[in-house]
Protein backbone atom coordinates (compact mmCIF):
# COMPACT_ATOMS: atom_id res chain seq x y z
CA UNK A 1 0.00 0.00 0.00
CA UNK A 2 1.62 3.51 -1.25
CA UNK A 3 1.12 6.34 1.69
CA UNK A 4 -1.42 8.79 0.96
CA UNK A 5 0.14 12.55 0.73
CA UNK A 6 -2.63 14.91 1.49
CA UNK A 7 -3.91 17.91 -0.98
CA UNK A 8 -4.39 20.22 2.14
CA UNK A 9 -0.48 20.93 1.75
CA UNK A 10 0.28 23.73 4.38
CA UNK A 11 -3.25 24.22 5.01
CA UNK A 12 -3.51 21.46 7.39
CA UNK A 13 -2.71 23.19 10.43
CA UNK A 14 -3.53 21.63 13.51
CA UNK A 15 -4.93 23.06 16.83
CA UNK A 16 -7.76 25.62 17.62
CA UNK A 17 -8.81 28.29 15.20
CA UNK A 18 -10.94 31.60 15.67
CA UNK A 19 -12.77 31.85 19.01
CA UNK A 20 -10.72 30.19 21.66
CA UNK A 21 -13.91 30.77 24.53
CA UNK A 22 -15.01 27.25 25.62
CA UNK A 23 -15.15 23.92 23.68
CA UNK A 24 -14.94 24.12 19.98
CA UNK A 25 -18.03 24.36 18.26
CA UNK A 26 -16.40 22.06 15.21
CA UNK A 27 -13.92 19.74 14.83
CA UNK A 28 -12.14 19.71 11.11
CA UNK A 29 -10.41 16.30 9.64
CA UNK A 30 -8.91 14.54 6.74
CA UNK A 31 -10.85 10.98 6.86
CA UNK A 32 -8.30 9.38 3.70
CA UNK A 33 -10.31 6.24 3.83
CA UNK A 34 -9.21 3.48 1.71
CA UNK A 35 -11.57 3.48 -1.21
CA UNK A 36 -14.04 6.12 -2.68
CA UNK A 37 -16.28 4.76 -5.43
CA UNK A 38 -19.55 5.44 -7.85
CA UNK A 39 -21.51 2.96 -8.42
CA UNK A 40 -24.38 3.96 -11.05
CA UNK A 41 -27.05 2.14 -12.44
CA UNK A 42 -28.40 2.28 -16.10
CA UNK A 43 -32.21 3.13 -16.11
CA UNK A 44 -34.13 -0.09 -14.65
CA UNK A 45 -31.21 -1.36 -12.94
CA UNK A 46 -30.79 0.48 -9.77
CA UNK A 47 -32.17 -2.28 -7.47
CA UNK A 48 -29.39 -4.33 -9.21
CA UNK A 49 -26.62 -2.23 -8.05
CA UNK A 50 -28.11 -1.60 -4.70
CA UNK A 51 -27.85 -5.34 -4.33
CA UNK A 52 -24.63 -5.39 -5.64
CA UNK A 53 -23.48 -2.79 -3.05
CA UNK A 54 -24.83 -4.67 -0.03
CA UNK A 55 -23.20 -8.05 -1.32
CA UNK A 56 -19.76 -5.82 -1.64
CA UNK A 57 -20.05 -4.07 1.45
CA UNK A 58 -22.96 -5.59 4.03
CA UNK A 59 -24.59 -2.26 4.04
CA UNK A 60 -28.33 -2.11 2.45
CA UNK A 61 -29.43 0.82 1.11
CA UNK A 62 -32.85 2.15 1.71
CA UNK A 63 -35.05 3.05 -1.09
CA UNK A 64 -35.43 6.96 -1.80
CA UNK A 65 -33.55 9.61 -2.99
CA UNK A 66 -30.35 10.64 -0.65
CA UNK A 67 -30.80 7.75 1.63
CA UNK A 68 -27.99 6.19 2.72
CA UNK A 69 -25.57 4.10 5.79
CA UNK A 70 -23.14 4.49 7.61
CA UNK A 71 -20.69 3.06 9.73
CA UNK A 72 -17.24 3.29 11.16
CA UNK A 73 -15.57 1.85 8.76
CA UNK A 74 -17.69 1.86 5.23
CA UNK A 75 -20.66 4.14 4.03
CA UNK A 76 -22.96 4.12 1.13
CA UNK A 77 -25.36 6.78 -0.03
CA UNK A 78 -27.52 8.38 -2.96
CA UNK A 79 -25.63 11.33 -4.61
CA UNK A 80 -28.04 11.30 -7.65
CA UNK A 81 -31.41 8.96 -9.61
CA UNK A 82 -28.83 5.88 -9.88
CA UNK A 83 -26.22 7.19 -8.69
CA UNK A 84 -24.32 5.96 -5.24
CA UNK A 85 -21.18 7.11 -3.77
CA UNK A 86 -19.39 4.27 -1.67
CA UNK A 87 -16.45 4.14 0.48
CA UNK A 88 -14.17 1.75 2.82
CA UNK A 89 -11.22 2.25 4.65
CA UNK A 90 -10.17 -0.64 3.04
CA UNK A 91 -8.78 -0.59 -0.40
CA UNK A 92 -10.20 -2.41 -3.27
CA UNK A 93 -13.55 -1.85 -3.40
CA UNK A 94 -14.39 -1.18 -7.17
CA UNK A 95 -13.09 -4.44 -7.63
CA UNK A 96 -15.10 -5.73 -5.12
CA UNK A 97 -18.43 -4.26 -6.80
CA UNK A 98 -17.28 -4.57 -10.66
CA UNK A 99 -18.42 -8.40 -10.57
CA UNK A 100 -21.80 -7.58 -9.33
CA UNK A 101 -22.15 -4.69 -12.25
CA UNK A 102 -21.52 -5.72 -14.96
CA UNK A 103 -21.50 -3.43 -17.83
CA UNK A 104 -25.01 -4.37 -19.12
CA UNK A 105 -26.33 -3.11 -15.63
CA UNK A 106 -24.39 -0.08 -15.01
CA UNK A 107 -20.82 1.43 -14.41
CA UNK A 108 -18.39 1.51 -11.83
CA UNK A 109 -15.74 4.57 -10.92
CA UNK A 110 -13.08 4.35 -8.29
CA UNK A 111 -12.38 8.03 -7.39
CA UNK A 112 -10.16 7.45 -4.90
CA UNK A 113 -7.33 9.28 -6.23
CA UNK A 114 -9.39 11.86 -7.19
CA UNK A 115 -11.16 13.10 -4.23
CA UNK A 116 -10.67 14.19 -0.52
CA UNK A 117 -12.57 13.43 2.76
CA UNK A 118 -12.89 15.95 5.05
CA UNK A 119 -14.89 15.36 8.05
CA UNK A 120 -16.75 18.30 10.37
CA UNK A 121 -18.17 17.27 13.43
CA UNK A 122 -19.38 18.91 17.31
CA UNK A 123 -22.19 20.80 18.29
CA UNK A 124 -21.83 23.82 15.71
CA UNK A 125 -21.89 21.30 12.26
CA UNK A 126 -24.87 21.77 11.35
CA UNK A 127 -24.63 25.36 11.89
CA UNK A 128 -21.13 25.89 10.08
CA UNK A 129 -22.36 23.90 6.64
CA UNK A 130 -25.26 26.13 6.58
CA UNK A 131 -23.27 28.98 6.28
CA UNK A 132 -22.35 27.31 2.68
CA UNK A 133 -24.24 25.26 1.55
CA UNK A 134 -28.10 26.03 0.84
CA UNK A 135 -29.63 22.78 2.53
CA UNK A 136 -31.71 22.21 6.04
CA UNK A 137 -29.15 20.63 7.84
CA UNK A 138 -31.45 19.87 10.85
CA UNK A 139 -31.47 15.85 11.80
CA UNK A 140 -34.89 15.98 10.66
CA UNK A 141 -34.59 17.09 6.87
CA UNK A 142 -30.98 15.22 7.28
CA UNK A 143 -31.13 12.23 8.97
CA UNK A 144 -28.37 10.04 9.92
CA UNK A 145 -26.87 8.10 6.51
CA UNK A 146 -28.26 10.65 3.88
CA UNK A 147 -26.68 12.14 1.90
CA UNK A 148 -26.57 15.22 -0.29
CA UNK A 149 -24.92 16.10 -3.90
CA UNK A 150 -24.32 20.01 -3.96
CA UNK A 151 -21.68 22.93 -4.62
CA UNK A 152 -20.67 25.88 -2.75
CA UNK A 153 -19.65 28.11 -5.58
CA UNK A 154 -17.70 26.14 -8.44
CA UNK A 155 -17.17 23.61 -5.81
CA UNK A 156 -18.94 20.16 -5.85
CA UNK A 157 -19.01 18.53 -2.67
CA UNK A 158 -21.14 15.04 -1.46
CA UNK A 159 -22.00 15.35 2.03
CA UNK A 160 -22.89 12.35 4.32
CA UNK A 161 -24.51 12.68 7.95
CA UNK A 162 -22.21 10.06 9.89
CA UNK A 163 -23.38 10.82 13.42
CA UNK A 164 -25.71 12.89 14.76
CA UNK A 165 -23.51 16.16 15.17
CA UNK A 166 -20.92 14.73 12.16
CA UNK A 167 -20.81 15.04 8.46
CA UNK A 168 -18.34 13.79 5.81
CA UNK A 169 -17.72 15.50 2.94
CA UNK A 170 -16.11 14.65 -0.41
CA UNK A 171 -14.37 16.94 -2.39
CA UNK A 172 -12.38 16.72 -5.80
CA UNK A 173 -9.02 16.45 -4.67
CA UNK A 174 -7.32 19.71 -6.57
CA UNK A 175 -9.91 21.62 -5.39
CA UNK A 176 -9.56 20.47 -1.48
CA UNK A 177 -7.04 23.36 0.08
CA UNK A 178 -9.31 25.75 -0.99
CA UNK A 179 -12.37 24.20 0.49
CA UNK A 180 -10.43 23.44 3.64
CA UNK A 181 -9.41 26.96 4.45
CA UNK A 182 -12.76 27.71 3.60
CA UNK A 183 -14.54 25.79 5.93
CA UNK A 184 -12.00 26.53 8.65
CA UNK A 185 -12.95 29.95 8.05
CA UNK A 186 -16.27 29.42 8.43
CA UNK A 187 -15.92 27.74 11.98
CA UNK A 188 -13.66 30.26 13.14
CA UNK A 189 -16.30 32.01 14.68
CA UNK A 190 -17.83 28.95 16.95
CA UNK A 191 -14.09 27.47 17.70
CA UNK A 192 -13.06 25.34 15.04
CA UNK A 193 -10.27 22.57 16.35
CA UNK A 194 -8.36 20.78 13.48
CA UNK A 195 -7.27 17.43 14.28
Amino acid sequence: MVEQVSPLGSAWTPGRHGNLAGEAGVVLSETRPGSIVQAAAFPGSEKAVMAAIAAATGLALPDGAGGGVATDTKAVFGIAPGRFLVIDQVEGLADRLKPGIPVETGAVTDLSHGRTAIRIAGPQAEWVLSKLFAIDFALAAFPLGAGRATQHHDVLAAIQRTGPDRFDLYVFRSLARSFWTMLVHAGEEVGCEVR
